[in-house]
C-alpha cells in the first residue's frame, strides 16, 4: 500500500457492504459503500483473540466476527442496511433452531438490525464455492446414561461445523448411527451443500445405503427410506465406511451428547430429539395463501424481499426471529424455545378450543393469550384477537370475576388502646379428633395482635360466651368492641344480651362484604398455615400443636409494629428455646437478685414501646390506604346503559350460581 486509504462519510440511503477476515490470532473487518462501481472505506476494525477465542471454529470466529463489528459500528448498523459478503454460511448457521451458548446469544444480537448476507468474490469464484466438496463424519453412541450423536461438517474454505443431539428415547446402536447419518445429512441440506461425501464407521448402514446389504428390520428399512430421500437433494452424494480409529472426533461427540448435560458441550449446534425421526409425521403445505407469513417465508427460502422500501428494510431485521423447519415457520420466543406460527384460521381454532374446548374454562383475555404462548404458538396480533375474543364469550361475562379495582375509598380501622378492639371468627371444621374436637374459636387484638384460640367439639351461642368471658374479659378486661361476621352462633340473641349486658359493642361485617374483618380472617391464616407446616400427613393432631403455632406466632416481630405480641402484651421479650441450647446474653448473665426489678421497669416502659408500635401501625396503613385510594375506579352508569348485576346470594345459589344476572337497563340515576 503506497499511502493509507481515506475513509469516507457514508451517503445515507445507500447500503454498507462489511467483509470480514479471520485467523489464528485474530480477526477484522471492513465497511465500505459501493458508489459508481467504486467502493469507498467507511472504517476498519480487528481484535486481536485472546485466550479461548482461538480455540473457536472457524464459523463461530466469522460469527464472532460480525458481532464485534455490529458493536464498535453500531451507529452504522442502525442506520444502514448492511450486505455482509462472505463465503462461510453464516446466514444458514445462526438461523438454525438448535444453536447453543454464545452461538445463540449472537444470533439474538444481530436479529435488532438489518443484515443481509452476499457470497464475496467473481462468479467463477462463486460457482466453485458452491460446487465444492463437503464432507460429512457421524457417529452414534448408546450407553445407560442415554443415546446420543456427533455430527462434524467440514466444506470449502475450511468450515468446519459440530452437532451434537441427544437422545431421549431409547434407541439401538443400529439405530443411533442411523439418527447420526439423517441429522448430518439434514445439517448440509440447511447449509445448501451440493456434493457431499460421508463417512460412518457402521459397515451395516453404509452396507444397507449403498444396496450392499439387505434391510430385514422394518424400522430400519424406514430409515434406509428416509436417507435416500435426503441423498436425492444433493447434486452428487457419497456414502463410504471408515474404521473408528479414524473417527476419533466425532465419536468424542456422541459419547459427550449421550452423556453430559447440554450445557456441557462445546458444539456449535445441539439439538434434543424426543422421539425416532421415521415415527415423526412430516407435514406439508397442501394450500397455500397469502397471510402474515408469507413475506417471511420468501425471504428465508429464497432470499427475496419486496414492497416498498420501509418493507425491505423491516423485514430482513424481522425475520431474523424467524427460522424455518421443513415447510413450516416457527419464532423464536423467551418463554418457549420455539413457537409455531398460525394464520387466521389456525389462530381462531386454537382461541376457540382453549378457551371452551374440552379443557377450556373460559379464561381472561391476557390468560388466554399467555397459555397459547406456553402450548407454543404465535401470531403478532394475539393479544388484542384474545381479548377481542373472550368480550364476545356470554359465559365469560356472566361469571367472570369483575373488576379488581375498587370502587370506593378505604377506611382504616385502628384501635386507640391495647385490648380496646377484639376481632372474632370461628375456624374449621378440622379433622375429627379425640373428645369429638373440629372447630376453633378465634379472637384476635387490633392492637397488640394477640391470638385466642380454643377448641371446641360444637359451635353454639353458649360456647361463644364461655369463649369471650374465659379468654377475653378475665384475661385482658372488658374490650370496648368485638368485630365479627354475621354468623348464627356470633350474631345469636344470647351473645348479644351477654354483650350488651358487659357493654361491650358488637360490629358486624357487611354481607356483601366479609373482608372487613381483616384482622380476624388473618389471623386464621397464621393460624393455618403453622399447622399444615407443623402436622404434613399427621393431621390429627392439631390440637396438640396448636400452642406450639400460636407460641410462634406471639414471639414473633409483626411486620405492623414491628414489635413481638408478647412484648406488646408483657412489656418484655419471652425466652424462646433457642437461648435454652445456645445461652444468649441475658442468660449467660443472668442475674436473679435484680430480674424482678429489670421486670417491673419493663412494664414502667412497655407504654413507650406500645405507643411507637401504634404510630409505626398508623404510618403504614396511611401509606397502603393511599395506595388502595390510588387504585380506586368509581363506578359510573348512565341512563339507558345495560349492564350486568351482581347475582345476590339465595338459600338455592351454589358453586355453581353465574357471579352475574341480567342484562338490564338503567332506567334513572337516582344521585
Amino acid at each position: 500500500m503506497a499511502a493509507p486509504l481515506v475513509l469516507t462519510r457514508p451517503r445515507p440511503g445507500m447500503p454498507l457492504c462489511l467483509y470480514i477476515s479471520i485467523s489464528d490470532n485474530a480477526i477484522s473487518s471492513v465497511l465500505i459503500q459501493e458508489e459508481e462501481g467504486e467502493q469507498k472505506p467507511v472504517y476498519f476494525t480487528s481484535k486481536v483473540l485472546q485466550g479461548p477465542e482461538k480455540r473457536y471454529q472457524k464459523i463461530e470466529k466469522a460469527a464472532l466476527a460480525l458481532v464485534t463489528a455490529s458493536r464498535r459500528l453500531r451507529p452504522y448498523f442502525q442506520a444502514f442496511n448492511i450486505i455482509v459478503r462472505t463465503d462461510l454460511p453464516i446466514r444458514q448457521v445462526l438461523r438454525k433452531p438448535d444453536l447453543v451458548g454464545r452461538m445463540v446469544a449472537w444470533s439474538v444480537q444481530l436479529s435488532e438490525f438489518d443484515i443481509s448476507f452476499e457470497r464475496r468474490g467473481h462468479v467463477k469464484a462463486q460457482v466453485l464455492a458452491d460446487f465444492g466438496e463437503w464432507y460429512l463424519s457421524v457417529d452414534g453412541s448408546t450407553n445407560q446414561s442415554g443415546s446420543g450423536v456427533g455430527v462434524i461438517l467440514e466444506g470449502p474454505g475450511g468450515v468446519l461445523v459440530e452437532q451434537s443431539l441427544h437422545f431421549d428415547f431409547r434407541a439401538s446402536n443400529n439405530q443411533v448411527e442411523y439418527e447420526a447419518l439423517l441429522a448430518g445429512m439434514r445439517l448440509a441440506r440447511d447449509l445448501e451443500a451440493k456434493r457431499l461425501t460421508a463417512k460412518s464407521d457402521s459397515r451395516l448402514v453404509t452396507g444397507q445405503v449403498n444396496n450392499e446389504y439387505q434391510a430385514r428390520d422394518p424400522q430400519l428399512s424406514k430409515y434406509k427410506e428416509r436417507a435416500v430421500k435426503l441423498a436425492a437433494y444433493f447434486e452428487r452424494f457419497k456414502l463410504v465406511h471408515v474404521p473408528r480409529e479414524h473417527n476419533e472426533r466425532v465419536d468424542l461427540l456422541a459419547k459427550l451428547a449421550s452423556t453430559q448435560r447440554r450445557g456441557q458441550l462445546q458444539s456449535v449446534i445441539h439439538e434434543n430429539i424426543g422421539s425416532p425421526t421415521v415415527d415423526r409425521e412430516e407435514v406439508l403445505a397442501v394450500e397455500e395463501g397469502n397471510t402474515w407469513m408469507t413475506p417471511l417465508i420468501r425471504y428465508l427460502q429464497d432470499g427475496k424481499v419486496g414492497g416498498s422500501e420501509d418493507e425491505m428494510r423491516k423485514l430482513p431485521r424481522e425475520a431474523a426471529r424467524y427460522t424455518l423447519i421443513g415447510q413450516r415457520l416457527y419464532r423464536r420466543g423467551f418463554a418457549f424455545p420455539l413457537l409455531k406460527c398460525l394464520d387466521s384460521e389456525e389462530a381462531e381454532y386454537a382461541m376457540r378450543e382453549i378457551h371452551e374446548g374440552i379443557c377450556g374454562t373460559h379464561i381472561g383475555g391476557r390468560a388466554l393469550a399467555s397459555k397459547i404462548v406456553r402450548a407454543g404458538y404465535y401470531w403478532p396480533t394475539m393479544k388484542n384477537d384474545c381479548m377481542t375474543f373472550v368480550r364476545k364469550c356470554d359465559k365469560y361475562q356472566r361469571f367472570v370475576e369483575g373488576h379488581k379495582a375498587p370502587p370506593e375509598m378505604l377506611h382504616m380501622m385502628v384501635s386507640p388502646w391495647p385490648f380496646c378492639r377484639w376481632g372474632a371468627d370461628i375456624l374449621g371444621p378440622f379433622p375429627l379428633v379425640s373428645g369429638q374436637i373440629k372447630f376453633l374459636v378465634v379472637a384476635v387484638d387490633y392492637f397488640t395482635k394477640w391470638i385466642e384460640a380454643e377448641p371446641v367439639v360444637v359451635i353454639s351461642a353458649d360456647k361463644i360466651k364461655k369463649f369471650m368471658w374465659k379468654k377475653i374479659i378475665c384475661r385482658f378486661g372488658l374490650p370496648a368492641t368485638i368485630v365479627s361476621d354475621n354468623g348464627t352462633q356470633l350474631a345469636s340473641k344470647a351473645t348479644a344480651e351477654f354483650c350488651q349486658g358487659l357493654g361491650i359493642k358488637q360490629a358486624f361485617t357487611s354481607v356483601e362484604h366479609p373482608p372487613t374483618n381483616g384482622q380476624a380472617e388473618a389471623a386464621n391464616k397464621v393460624i393455618l398455615r403453622g399447622l399444615w407446616q407443623r402436622l404434613e400427613e399427621a393431621k390429627g393432631r392439631w390440637v396438640e400443636e396448636l400452642p406450639q403455632v400460636l407460641w410462634s406466632y406471639h414471639t414473633t416481630p409483626h411486620s405492623a409494629t414491628n414489635e413481638t405480641p408478647f412484648r406488646l402484651v408483657f412489656g418484655t421479650e419471652a425466652v424462646i428455646p433457642v437461648e435454652i441450647g445456645e445461652p444468649s446474653i441475658r442468660i449467660e448473665f443472668f442475674e436473679p437478685e435484680t430480674n424482678k426489678s429489670e421486670l417491673r421497669a419493663n412494664l414502667d416502659m412497655v407504654q413507650e414501646v406500645r405507643e411507637a408500635a401504634h404510630l409505626r401501625e398508623f404510618a403504614i396503613k396511611t401509606r397502603i390506604t393511599k395506595l388502595y385510594n390510588q387504585r380506586v375506579i368509581p363506578r359510573i352508569f348512565k341512563p339507558q346503559d345495560l349492564v350486568l348485576r351482581r347475582t345476590i346470594h339465595k338459600a338455592e345459589s351454589n358453586k355453581l350460581t353465574p357471579k352475574w344476572e341480567g342484562p338490564f337497563r338503567v332506567t334513572k340515576e337516582m344521585g
